[in-house]
């Protein structure tokens, strides 16, 4: 027994460092002397970039909040029209990428699109200089599209966290004399703080990440000086220089999101059927609270769903069927592959926290869930750089042995992308598993042992049939994430090798995501599926 808890807890000190060695490379390489290039971007162009990562953050995080706390408002106290169907529809959004929602959003906005176009027809201007129209493609419009499919991340939190309030608390506000408006300011909103914190931080996250919509809205951000520099001026080391700006910048804003809310506590979260009833609405705000719900979805997943489809009917013809197939058989494999070594990560980690039962088990859980946190694009930057390493002390040591060289075994396949899943996702299906250990009672664990079980038969007999559902939930996340991931796969695909997602974006960019659409749709679809369950999670949780 003592030797299976032993070889759990190399495993997973093994495998846990081994996912934090790529962002450990991007500061180690960071640290090397500055070149020309760096030096030139510095004093050219940094400036600007960092300036705009900072407005989109701040952009995308504000009119995200704007969409997603009035809807968990509404959808957590208020009985509207079609309530039922809104509450997990709003969550929708977050299954389309958000470079496919820029194209469709400028196509129909362009000076050649349908509104422009009805605009001059009712009005009878006939050109641009008549009349002043917004131009989506600029950075206010990519914080736009980014708010659209983001927006969920804030919605999903605050409305677990407003259901979650008890009545009486509002009561008492209503009683002290608050308007509703200032029970909702005074009392509700600073109780769902945390929650909506966390879900801002996810979003800014996500939108200092994005690769493909900044880069279709020719916005320059730093994701995008990691991409330019890499494969424009082949320079790794200031790719590396700037992703490690990047990730000071992540860690601050998760340092500062915690350190704001540090003193802040909720001694109670009574959840009783009160908690959750929900008031009718009357009159105009009915009509206002029907519109902006209805309204958001429509605009967020409705109408760019519609417009896929009807792209995909029309250009069906032209699609190439049999790259459609190709590409979807190389992202089921990819993704395949993830899933499986993620889950068997996942479990080696948990298993050992849970056996070992000291503070140190919880250090290899915490270690390998850092990917998660870093950007695709920096991420690739990291990986890159360890496979290539990598790469050289393989082939230093078979041109000792006269084996010849065999070139770039890691770094050059398949491979650097599976690693770079592995790395980012694993937190997923930890964070699953970890959930489905967590509602094992320790009890099972002390049954099975008095009755002759080693650590290997208890797994197997015990632990393993109870969080079957947990693992299944695990690979199915992380498949369905790494099926969507871009930008890690744009720079880490080998030659002649795509993905649905870098297939989709190519078309995309090219300004031809017609003959793209099917795949398109497929992603959205294949993205539907973690938000559902998720949906149903949070309704079964508070049922």
């Amino acid at each position: 027994m003592l030797e299976q808890n032993r070889f759990l807890k190399a495993s997973s000190w093994v495998f846990s460092l081994l996912l934090v060695l790529p962002i450990l490379a991007i500061f180690y390489t960071s640290l090397g002397e500055s070149d020309e290039v760096f030096g030139h971007l510095m004093s050219t162009v940094m400036g600007t970039y960092t300036l705009n990562t900072a407005l989109l953050v701040l952009g995308t995080v504000s009119l995200s909040l704007l969409m997603g706390i009035p809807s968990a408002w509404l959808m957590a106290n208020y009985a509207i029209p079609g309530d039922r169907w809104l509450q997990w529809a709003l969550v929708l959004p977050l299954a389309m990428p958000g470079y496919i929602v820029g194209y469709i959003y400028t196509d129909w906005f362009d000076f050649a699109g349908p509104i422009q176009l009805l605009l001059r027809d009712v009005t009878g201007w006939t050109s641009a200089a008549q009349y002043w129209f917004p131009d989506l493609r600029t950075l206010p419009g990519a914080c736009f599209v980014l708010a659209l499919v983001l927006y969920p991340y804030i919605y999903l939190l605050a409305r677990a966290a407003f259901m979650e309030q008890s009545l009486t608390l509002t009561q008492s506000a209503r009683l002290l004399g608050c308007t509703p408006t200032q029970s909702f300011f005074r009392v509700s909103l600073p109780l769902a703080r945390p929650a909506i914190a966390v879900g801002a931080s996810l979003v800014a996250m996500e939108a200092l990440g994005d690769f493909g919509t900044v880069s279709y809205f020719a916005v320059s951000t730093l994701t995008t000086a990691v991409y330019d520099t890499w494969l424009g001026y082949s320079n790794l080391n200031a790719a590396a220089k700037i992703s490690a700006i990047m990730l000071v910048v992540i860690f601050v804003l998760i340092s500062s999101e915690r350190y704001s809310r540090r003193k802040q506590k909720l001694f109670s979260q009574n959840v009783t059927p009160d908690t959750i009833a929900k008031s009718p609405l009357r009159g105009k705000y009915k009509m206002l609270a029907t519109v902006w719900c209805w309204g958001l979805f429509t605009i967020a997943f409705i109408a760019p769903l519609g417009q896929l489809l009807i792209y995909a009917w029309d250009y069906h013809s032209s699609s190439s069927v049999e790259d459609f197939a190709q590409y979807s058989v190389n992202s089921l494999y990819v993704s395949a592959i993830a899933a499986v070594v993620a889950l068997i990560i996942a479990l080696l980690v948990n298993f050992y926290k849970r056996l070992s039962g000291r503070a140190a088990s919880n250090v290899p859980i915490r270690i390998a869930s850092m990917g998660y946190a870093v950007p695709g694009t920096v991420l690739a930057i990291g990986v890159l750089i360890f496979l290539t390493s990598a790469d050289h002390i393989i082939n230093d040591i078979a041109k000792a042995l006269d084996w010849g060289r065999p070139g770039l075994l890691l770094s050059g396949t398949m491979f650097a992308m599976l690693t770079a899943f592995v790395v980012r996702f694993s937190a997923v299906a930890i964070g699953s598993v970890e959930s489905s250990l967590a509602k094992v009672s320790p009890s099972l664990d002390m049954a099975a042992r008095t009755m002759g079980c080693n650590v290997r038969s208890m797994i197997q007999r015990v632990q393993l049939p109870l969080i079957r559902r947990g693992c299944l939930i695990a690979m199915l996340l992380v498949f369905i994430e790494s099926m969507k991931e871009l930008n890690a796969a744009l720079l880490l695909r080998p030659f002649n090798f795509e993905t649905l997602a870098t297939y989709v974006f190519n078309y995309a960019s090219d300004e031809h995501l017609e003959y793209a659409a099917l795949p398109a749709v497929l992603l959205v679809l294949v993205g539907l599926i973690p938000l559902i369950m998720i949906n149903r999670s949070l309704e079964q949780s508070h049922s």
